[in-house]
């Protein structure tokens, strides 16, 4: 076998343009939070993070606000594959669960916070998605278990 990474598809592509403007939104609202540690901000990515890493992905507000950007931008559509993108949604998911914990819980976040603000800004700014990199592995891995 190959030491290629070869990322498997679900046939389903998303435009990057409007993922990297999502990814841009998670970042204002993680650094909002890490400096106002408001709790609604870990709620809101939680509710957020929660729609987009199932199928109801279209009804997520962060979504929207960068569906209005590109529409109102004019902004060019980058086709990608979903499965990936939806994988890296559902560890985003995992870290607003831990934030929303911690900080209900009295405990600083600040280490997740800091974490998702870093891979928010690479995805941002980027396009790098570490998350889609982290699924690549995941398939292989249990692909070979099933083997």
């Amino acid at each position: 076998m190959s030491n290629q990474i070869i990322c498997p598809t679900s046939g389903v592509q998303v435009n990057e343009t409007k993922v990297r403007l999502v990814a841009g939104l998670v970042l204002l609202i993680a650094i909002g939070y890490w400096l106002t540690n408001w709790s609604v901000l870990p709620l809101l990515l939680f509710a957020d993070f929660g729609l987009r890493s199932t199928d109801l992905g279209k009804y997520s507000p962060l979504g929207a606000i960068a569906n209005g950007v590109v529409n109102a931008l004019h902004l060019p559509y980058k086709g990608t594959d979903q499965a990936p993108k939806q994988f890296a949604a559902r560890i985003g998911f995992g870290f607003a669960i831990l934030i929303s914990v911690l900080h209900l819980a009295g405990i600083s976040a600040l280490i997740p916070v800091g974490v998702l603000i870093v891979f928010a800004a690479l995805e941002s700014i980027v396009g790098f998605c570490a998350g889609c990199y982290v699924y690549t592995y995941y398939i292989r891995l249990f692909s070979k278990i099933n083997d």
